[in-house]
């Protein structure tokens, strides 16, 4: 379980880093709304990135029913949790929605970034 938290904690700081510093440069450009869907996006995926992993004990050792059904309620739970987001997105213009789609997707973008960045580093470690 401490690992399941070191990687959240790892990947959701750096998702959340990388959307202030993203939405800073926004803001900056004078795009306000931009950077405020990115950042909500992102609080919104960092939020379900924790939640999977909150939810992982509680299936184990259970009935193949409570862990179906455990496992289905927190997966619309989740899903609800990210379309927040985007219905705030879509209600409200000081939010952009495409912003806050590509925020939705930053976990999962940190983690892509960081196997794909361990690739060229481990490549170019053996050509040395």
């Amino acid at each position: 379980m401490e690992s399941v938290k070191q990687t959240q904690k790892k990947y959701g700081s750096r998702a959340i880093w990388i959307a202030i510093a993203i939405g800073l440069c926004f803001i900056l450009a004078g795009q306000k709304d931009v950077a405020k869907g990115l950042i909500l996006g992102t609080v919104f995926s960092v939020i379900n990135f924790i939640l999977i992993g909150q939810t992982l004990p509680l299936r184990l050792g259970k009935s193949k029913r409570k862990t179906f059904l455990l496992s289905l309620g927190s997966i619309i739970f989740r899903y609800v949790l990210l379309a927040v987001p985007i219905v705030v997105a879509v209600k409200f213009d000081q939010f952009d929605m495409v912003a806050a789609i590509v925020g939705i997707f930053m976990i999962q973008l940190v983690i892509l970034a960081d196997h794909i960045f361990r690739l060229i580093l481990s490549n170019r470690e053996k050509e040395v």
